[in-house]
């Protein structure tokens, strides 16, 4: 059986495979207009585009290979979705409403293999990256299940940073981001678009360099290498001189802004004097760089870990504020359903094998 996802085009290359067998421009066209704005679920459906056409779609793709098997919906609106691959794999998608519009977080691989110690991401190694088109349509997963609502929301703004680390997927990344961007079909704007890294400071180049214009975060997490090394063990290959002087090129090539990702450790990372040294490190950077900080959900098999108190937060992003830099502490979405990235996926998995 094919399991060819149709999702896995950019608008260029589905042009350019159907003018391979002798069709039109106008032809791709049409078939990406009932794909990503009409939304369909069958190449049946799409009742204008030629037949020849339509068949010559369903002999060499599907339009679904992510199956739904878990949703978890939190009391603040919050949807967690478990999706299962053709492969049998499980991933993780989650939708998130805010007041400026309604958000996913998408995953990028199967497990990860950056190792960070406090994440659930990390639980299970990466076995393989996923595809442009199984990430195309956790979006779409997403939006058909607000088409049923019926309520005519969008998708309005997406964040890479579910399991996996993105710039390890670099080039399905990216197809995935021409996709779901293209004013054609989903129109998502670059910048309501978000990508994070744990720092490949190589790939923070080649993105730099790329023509994606959609905004980085960065997983800093720590100050300094020794306490960054100890919680994230990528520090060991890319220090963090390295990750800056890549984040100097990113502001330098870009003229865009940076954002730091920092989860707040109990008595780990979260003192005032780490929130001086994060200053001190960020230095001359202040007018291109944002830090947010994240309270921490804890997980179980990370017991050494638990959220900072309440009062070390302020404190914190008080520190950071005096030191005249431009810091949020992020809002929590779904804090009454598995909250941690990959802790859903990793909950099931050991369901799985208790039944089996």
């Amino acid at each position: 059986m094919n399991t060819s996802s149709i999702y896995g085009f950019t608008l260029d290359q589905l042009i350019a495979w159907l003018e391979e067998r002798g069709h039109k421009k106008s032809r791709a066209l049409q078939v990406w207009d009932w794909l990503y704005r009409k939304r369909v679920h069958s190449f049946a459906d799409m009742n204008d585009v030629r037949p020849e056409v339509v068949a010559l779609l369903e002999e060499n793709f599907v339009m679904e290979t992510l199956t739904e098997q878990v949703k978890q919906q939190s009391a603040d609106g919050t949807v967690k979705f478990l999706f299962k691959l053709a492969d049998g794999n499980l991933i993780e998608t989650v939708l998130m409403r805010h007041k400026f519009g309604l958000s996913v977080c998408v995953t990028t691989q199967v497990g990860c293999n950056i190792g960070c110690s406090f994440c659930a991401s990390g639980l299970l190694k990466k076995s393989r990256d996923l595809t442009s088109a199984e990430i195309v349509e956790q979006i779409m997963k997403v939006q058909f299940h607000l088409d049923e609502a019926g309520q005519e929301e969008r998708v309005s703004h997406i964040v890479v940073m579910g399991i996996g680390e993105p710039f390890d997927n670099f080039t399905n990344v990216s197809n995935f981001i021409r996709t779901v961007k293209d004013h054609k079909g989903l129109a998502i704007g670059p910048r309501r678009i978000t990508v994070s890294t744990s720092g490949l400071a190589d790939k923070i180049i080649e993105f730099a360099d790329s023509d994606l214009k959609v905004n980085l975060a960065i997983s800093l997490h720590a100050p300094n290498n020794e306490l960054r090394t100890r919680i994230m063990k990528i520090n060991r290959a890319i220090p963090i001189e390295q990750l800056m002087e890549a984040v100097d090129y990113y502001l330098a090539k870009s003229n865009r802004k940076v954002t730091l990702e920092y989860i707040l450790l109990r008595d780990v990372n979260d003192g005032p004097e780490h929130a001086l040294e994060l200053a001190e490190l960020i230095g001359t950077r202040r007018g291109g760089v944002t830090v947010n900080l994240i309270p921490y959900n804890p997980v179980d098999e990370h017991g050494q870990y638990q959220r900072s108190r309440k009062e070390s937060i302020l404190a914190f992003y008080d520190v950071m504020k005096k030191q005249g830099i431009n810091c949020s502490v992020r809002l929590e979405h779904g804090t009454d359903i598995d909250a941690a990235c990959g802790q859903l996926r990793s909950k099931q998995i050991k369901k799985d094998k208790r039944i089996s």
